[in-house]
């Protein structure tokens, strides 16, 4: 039963049971009244009226016996009414109250909430009414945060990591130079320039997806060509690709036109395929190829051939600084933030990211924009 209908139900019951109290006790009250009137004020006379003959007759007395019956009846009347109601108002305040409980309950919740108990659940949500359905409402509420608090605590965690690796090579390396554990040459200074670039890179990255989480990333859209822009990547990978022994394709593309930013979009495809060549064997192929899907959607997808990713990993390689191989490091000068970013302008563009493995072998990560 609703909500709505239990108060409905507790505020008619307390009018019917009033109701039905006084329709009860009216006509015995009402009997009792007029059987008061005929004994107490009726009294035998004899008719003074010509043609009268001999009969009962109303005394003196009768007018004021009558008023007094009826003040007693009226008085009664309204004692009954009162108790009823007192009676059935009583049994609403009971029903009120059990329906009011839940709802304490759920604010005793959001106040720990409120006061960081993340933690805190309704307890209601297993009801079928209203109160049930705010209370899973609540409790989605809670668990999203809970688990926003706890990916922010770990990005904290991670940044902190990522940006601690650099800066220990910097510091390592001036101090072993200054103390003349290593010479003045162009090597060390290499060393130090590097990890200055890398550290400024996560910085850069940093801030590119925390300014698209927030909607507040510029982008230039327009209509952009996918074949040729997907074509143009490859031509800037190719070099590495071709170092690291692996062969890059791109399928044929029909004539697909998506709404974006140009640049935005490059950048997405070039992390997907850098992504692709690093976790592709030597002599492996890496294949980017888009196609048209349902609901005016293009996909372009990158498919590498490595040993694919684990199950477990599956949702959560597109997170910040997110290592699905936790012996990873930053030898190969990336931020660990590529796919992250990937994430953060797709979605700035209003379309989405997938990640899967294929079944041969080898993973398929894919973005959906919209077409123009």
């Amino acid at each position: 039963m609703t909500l709505r209908v239990r108060l409905a139900v507790a505020f008619a019951l307390v009018a019917v049971l009033t109701a039905v109290a006084v329709a009860l006790a009216a006509p015995a009250i009402v009997g009792r009244g007029f059987a008061r009137m005929q004994a107490e004020g009726a009294s035998p006379g004899i008719g003074r009226g010509q043609g009268q003959g001999q009969g009962m007759g109303l005394g003196p007395g009768a007018g004021l016996h009558a008023q007094q019956v009826q003040q007693e009846t009226t008085i009664t009347i309204i004692a009954v009414a009162v108790v009823a109601a007192g009676v059935a108002s009583l049994l609403g305040l009971v029903i009120a109250t059990r329906t009011i409980r839940p709802l304490q309950r759920l604010e005793e919740a959001a106040a720990a909430v409120a006061h960081g108990d993340l933690h805190a659940r309704s307890g209601v949500g297993d009801r079928t009414d209203e109160i049930g359905s705010l209370g899973r409402s609540f409790d989605a509420m809670a668990a999203d945060l809970e688990a926003a608090e706890q990916a922010r605590r770990r990005v904290l965690q991670d940044a902190a990591h990522e940006l601690k690796t650099p800066l220990a090579v910097i510091d390592a390396t001036t101090t072993a130079v200054l103390d003349g554990v290593y010479d003045h040459d162009d090597r060390h200074l290499e060393t130090i320039r590097d990890q200055a670039r890398l550290l400024s890179r996560i910085v850069d990255d940093l801030r590119t997806v925390s300014l698209a989480e927030a909607g507040v990333l510029p982008l230039r859209r327009e209509p952009v060509a996918v074949a040729p822009l997907l074509l143009s990547v490859a031509r800037d990978v190719e070099a590495r690709a071709t170092a690291a022994g692996i062969t890059l394709h791109v399928a044929d593309v029909p004539a697909l036109v998506v709404d974006a930013d140009a640049d935005r979009v490059r950048q997405v495809v070039a992390a997907l395929v850098d992504n692709a060549i690093r976790h592709t064997p030597a002599g492996g192929p890496v294949r980017v190829d888009a196609s048209l899907a349902p609901g005016g959607r293009v996909v372009i997808a990158v498919v590498d051939t490595g040993p694919g990713i684990a199950e477990a990993d599956l949702p959560h390689v597109f997170e910040r600084f997110y290592q699905a191989d936790t012996a990873r490091d930053r030898s190969t000068g990336t931020s660990g933030l590529g796919l992250a970013i990937v994430r953060a302008l797709v979605e700035a563009h209003g379309g989405h990211v997938r990640a899967a493995n294929e079944p041969g072998g080898g993973a398929r990560l894919e973005v959906t924009l919209p077409v123009a």
